[in-house]
């Protein structure tokens, strides 16, 4: 909202009269002030300090409190606050207050309050800004807690939650918390649905104290139970740093998949409520993408496709393609070129899982053709130190990826080649079943009851356990090579077998 926005006052609807014998002075004493008013707002980009007297002069004007002091201490107010004067901004915001209970309209003064605090809310970038927006909600609560006023006593308390946890007092935050959820509550102690919105912006609140002291198990009792309010309509931004918590949460858990869809949703809600976050998100957003060992491009979604070129996530968006061509080289490029990618304390605790997968992949490769290396050589490939290349061969190894030994003594490891073991189990098991099929045929099977010579044949061949004659002799009955002269048992036992058959 910008600072010449004002709200217009609820009118009494009362009726108009065309009476021309009003006092000139009382007409003329307005267009001065309203002159004085409009005069100042033209001072304020040239001359702010000037423009703060002349705001100040308009209730000065008036004969009792009205609408165009309030307005022109309202931008005062502002002014000495841009101006770092926050003494003379808390004294003359005190003096606003008194204007609320008669001067305005209860809407137009709850619109105005809430219009200045959110002003000094994104201007309290110190210390001293941090306190003199203390002492304005500190003031505002008083003001309004013998008026009644509910709903500006909720916005005014939650604006308080949020500084007390931006400077990380977290006993703060947990005592305004308790009150506000209990002002949220019926008198059975149950949530009370018309005040669900304000019930969202507390656990909100609570979330992100939970996500920043790394109590995860308090976290994620309130997460899920604030994806069950459904009596809300909360503001975008408020989704937005519930689901960006419940990311945090899921990553914290391994837990990629979960992690993955809310960020996507944190993303959306944050895109949708125009707030810079959004950026962040989507480099978390990525960062567990490659997590997941993903395939997908985060990219290709219609929400996020708009910022696939944009040079605040360039970084990223090389990171990712990187990651997905296993470019090892390419990947320690882009993080020793951006640095600042690791400021996020986030992504730093995160990025070394994704580095660790890159290159335990390029070991992999890497190695494939060889039986016996150098661990020096893979790092000095890969660019990495050889304590690392030993780690991560280390857990190969027991992850059985890799059959192998190191020998530390002298930085080597021996691939053990298991291919010819293989190869004689694969014959092994052909001769096996080359002998089940001549029991099929010659002994089991009706038509072909071998003769007593073909029964020592038989033995002959079991003798020598799948071996020499029993050999050519199957490869003999299935067309597959011929009968060796150490083989004429077999040529006599087919022949026999042969004459039995022609007989029959």
């Amino acid at each position: 909202m910008s600072d010449d926005e004002d709200f217009m006052q609820d009118s009494d609807q009362e009726g108009y009269d065309f009476e021309y014998e009003e006092d000139d002075d009382e007409e003329s004493g307005d267009v001065d002030i309203e002159n004085k008013y409009y005069n100042a707002k033209q001072m304020k980009a040239s001359d702010p300090e000037a423009a703060i007297e002349e705001f100040l002069g308009v209730p000065a004007l008036e004969t009792e409190k009205g609408d165009w002091g309030f307005k022109g201490l309202k931008q005062a107010i502002k002014l000495e606050f841009k101006l770092g004067q926050y003494d003379k901004a808390v004294e003359h915001y005190t003096e606003l207050l008194t204007y609320v209970k008669s001067a305005v309209t209860r809407n137009y003064s709850e619109k105005s309050i809430n219009n200045i605090l959110d002003y000094i809310e994104k201007g309290s970038e110190d210390e001293k800004a941090g306190h003199c927006m203390e002492e304005f909600y500190s003031h505002t609560l008083q003001s309004f807690q013998s008026t009644n006023n509910e709903r500006l006593w909720l916005k005014t308390n939650i604006k308080l939650s949020k500084l007390f946890l931006d400077r990380k007092d977290y006993a703060g935050v947990t005592k305004k918390i308790r009150e506000l959820h209990a002002a949220c509550e019926k008198e059975d102690g149950t949530e009370d649905p018309s005040k669900g919105t304000y019930s969202l912006e507390i656990y909100a609140l609570e979330i992100q104290m939970y996500a920043e002291t790394k109590n995860n198990k308090q976290l994620k009792r309130l997460y899920e139970r604030a994806l069950k309010v459904r009596s809300a309509v909360p503001h975008p931004k408020i989704m937005g740093i519930i689901r960006e918590c419940g990311g945090k949460m899921h990553m914290s858990e391994e837990n990629w998949k979960d992690a993955q869809s809310d960020f996507f949703e944190s993303f959306r809600n944050y895109d949708e409520a125009g707030s810079l976050q959004r950026i962040q998100v989507l480099k978390y957003l990525v960062l567990t993408t490659m997590l997941m060992k993903s395939d997908i491009n985060p990219f290709e979604s219609q929400e996020t496709k708009p910022y696939k070129n944009d040079p605040r996530i360039a970084a990223m968006t090389d990171l990712v393609d990187a990651y997905q061509r296993d470019d090892i080289h390419q990947y320690e490029s882009v993080l020793n070129n951006n640095k600042d990618l690791l400021s996020d304390t986030f992504i730093a605790e995160n990025i070394d899982e994704v580095t660790r997968n890159m290159r335990t992949k390029a070991v992999q490769k890497l190695i494939a053709p060889y039986t016996r290396f150098n661990l020096a050589f893979i790092g000095k490939a890969l660019k990495i130190p050889v304590s690392e290349v030993q780690d991560i061969l280390g857990f190969l190894i027991v992850d059985k990826k890799v059959n192998g030994k190191i020998n530390q003594q002298d930085g080597t490891v021996e691939i053990e080649d298991n291919s010819d073991a293989e190869r004689l189990r694969a014959m092994q098991a052909w001769t096996s079943a080359i002998g089940s099929l001549y029991h099929t045929v010659f002994t089991d099977g009706e038509g072909f009851r071998p003769s007593d010579g073909m029964d020592e044949v038989g033995n002959t061949l079991n003798s020598f356990g799948g071996a020499g004659p029993r050999a050519d002799y199957e490869a003999c009955i299935l067309g597959r090579g011929r009968l060796s002269e150490g083989s004429c048992e077999c040529n006599k036992a087919l022949r026999s077998q042969n004459s039995r058959r022609m007989r029959i």
